[in-house]
């Protein structure tokens, strides 16, 4: 099982690697929305609903504040999912 901190060393690795800056990004909202897409719509799910938050918030210009307005997007639309589709 990984650690929370075998998970934030990962994630600082990988922003290097891509040379991003993570000051300002939460990474528990981009987990909340992998849980919520996961939990409500399928497994699968999950890293398709990262990856489209991420190019959502490159859309509008990148950021933080882009990737939580996309993140609260992303998982209330998730929440919903499961009260909108039938069976």
């Amino acid at each position: 099982m990984t650690t929370p901190a075998q998970l934030e060393s990962w994630v600082a690795r990988l922003a290097a690697e891509l040379q991003i800056n993570l000051e300002d990004l939460d990474i528990q909202e981009l987990l909340d929305v992998a849980r919520d897409a996961a939990h409500s719509v399928t497994r699968p799910a999950a890293p398709l609903a990262t990856f489209l938050v991420g190019y959502a918030a490159a859309q509008q210009g990148g950021g933080a504040d882009a990737v939580a307005e996309a993140s609260r997007k992303a998982s209330a639309l998730a929440l919903a999912w499961t009260e909108e589709m039938p069976g």
